[in-house]
């Protein structure tokens, strides 16, 4: 709800060099902002994992350069949002990232596709995974956050 809160300021930062992020994150030699960038960077990469997976799954056409395309216009477009609304900031690192994390969901789904070659019995692995792996996933990422 801060984001429409009258005593809220705006503090937009954008950033459009690729891997400037990153490469600040790795020279930088503080401990807090190395902790910093492993939280980000990871969760910028987990965190779309799913959407690759889900979209391999539920999608007809399983190409990968079209999920990839979609993944790059989710992330894309949260980016703009963030840019617009002056939340956090829009990095390119993270639409590098994000889509990184959708291509590994991609490729999990076809890894699956390859071992078990029945959609049925990869649509229950996946159930389960998600089940017990995304609720693990997301404490780990909060439990990074909270050490910072």
């Amino acid at each position: 709800m801060e984001i429409f809160s009258s005593q809220r300021t705006f503090h937009r930062s954008i950033n459009l060099i690729p891997f400037y992020s990153i490469r600040e994150y790795i020279f930088s030699g503080s401990m807090t902002i190395k902790k910093f960038a492993f939280s980000n960077v990871v969760g910028n990469i987990v965190i779309l994992i799913p959407l690759g997976t889900y979209l391999s799954v539920f999608k007809k056409n399983k190409k990968v350069i079209t999920n990839l395309l979609i993944i790059c216009i989710v992330s894309l477009s949260v980016e703009i949002i963030q840019g617009l609304f002056g939340i956090g900031a829009s990095d390119i690192d993270d639409i590098i990232l994000n889509c990184s994390g959708g291509l590994i969901g991609i490729l999990g789904y076809k890894f699956l596709a390859f071992l078990l070659r029945d959609e049925k019995k990869i649509r229950t692995v996946i159930t389960l995974l998600s089940a017990i792996g995304l609720p693990v996933i997301l404490y780990l990422l909060f439990m990074i956050r909270l050490r910072l």
